[in-house]
């Protein structure tokens, strides 16, 4: 379910008006990307996948947390700008 909230979080926040809430629904996105890669960590610690594809999915999770930090961050330029 926390993979499925981060697109969740990130389209909620494009429909509201105000840089605010698209900022609010941004880092509750980036809260539900850390959620996920702590339940990736889990099934690894339990044997449920192997190193290569926590890895694979370490790598992906940093990814999209950089690009939505870097969303994250224009939406505040743009809040403190208005």
């Amino acid at each position: 379910r926390s993979s499925r909230s981060v697109n969740t979080q990130i389209a909620e926040g494009h429909g509201r008006r105000t840089y605010p809430d698209r900022l609010r629904f941004c880092v509750i996105a980036r809260g539900s990307l850390s959620e996920t890669l702590n339940h990736l960590i889990d099934a690894f610690d339990c044997s449920y996948i192997d190193e290569e594809i926590i890895n694979k999915f370490r790598n992906r999770v940093s990814e999209v947390e950089k690009l939505l930090n870097g969303y994250i961050t224009f939406l505040d330029t743009k809040n403190k700008e208005s």
